[in-house]
């Protein structure tokens, strides 16, 4: 059990597709205007890279590897195009909003990677984890990404207005993609110096292990 939390875990924050390994950027720049698109792009990418895990591990022993690519695609594709007609059906607003973008989830580089790096090497339950966690991971990016711009570009989140216009002059840039990017590259710096400070902690907690180990050693 704690080996399958691990494989979740690693694609919420240390391989995380947008913040460290700075993957599928695109959606993140352009449908992250506001809470709800940013929740359905995430959802839809979570729901496609998890099923796709899956199926490429049940089926991995019949791909051979001078086809694996166009089958990856077609998985991929017929799992997007479930999505599409979805959303079409039950959340028109959403689907309209997203547009263009929920088709390029087909060519989005993180699911094609989970499924080449561990899907089609793993079992099925692992390969099901390591696609959740990563597509868990791109979900709560791009809520981060979508929260922030709605708030400060409009001073509302989903229709609640947050920052009150009688002080609060909301700033236009946020909404617009030069604010995504420069929104986006911040929080890669920030956790950036996470990781960092986590290595830097783990370090020195080894060096300590070893001081510790050395003396008992000495003692003896």
């Amino acid at each position: 059990m704690r080996e399958l939390w691990n494989i979740f875990y690693k694609g919420l924050f240390e391989q995380n597709p947008i913040f460290r390994l700075a993957l599928s950027l695109c959606p993140a720049l352009a449908v992250t205007s506001t809470v709800v698109d940013s929740l359905g792009m995430g959802l839809a990418v979570m729901f496609v890279i998890t099923a796709n895990n899956t199926v490429v591990s049940i089926f991995r022993k019949y791909i051979t590897p001078e086809v694996r690519v166009p089958v990856f695609i077609t998985i991929i594709a017929t799992l997007v195009t479930l999505v599409q007609l979805v959303l079409s059906a039950y959340f028109p607003k959403v689907y309209a909003s997203l547009g263009i973008y929920l088709a390029l989830i087909v060519v989005f580089a993180i699911i094609l990677a989970r499924a080449e790096v561990f899907a089609v090497k793993n079992p099925v339950v692992p390969s099901f984890f390591d696609g959740l966690g990563m597509g868990t991971g791109f979900c709560g990016a791009m809520l981060l990404i979508g929260i922030i711009r709605e708030l400060f570009g409009t001073g509302e989140l989903v229709g609640h207005v947050i920052f009150s216009p009688s002080w609060y002059d909301p700033a236009l840039i946020w909404i617009l993609p030069p604010g995504a990017f420069i929104l986006i590259g911040l929080l890669i710096g920030f956790f950036n110096m996470l990781t960092e400070a986590s290595e830097e902690r783990k370090l020195e907690k080894l060096k300590k292990e070893q001081l510790l180990s050395e003396a008992d050693g000495g003692a003896r």
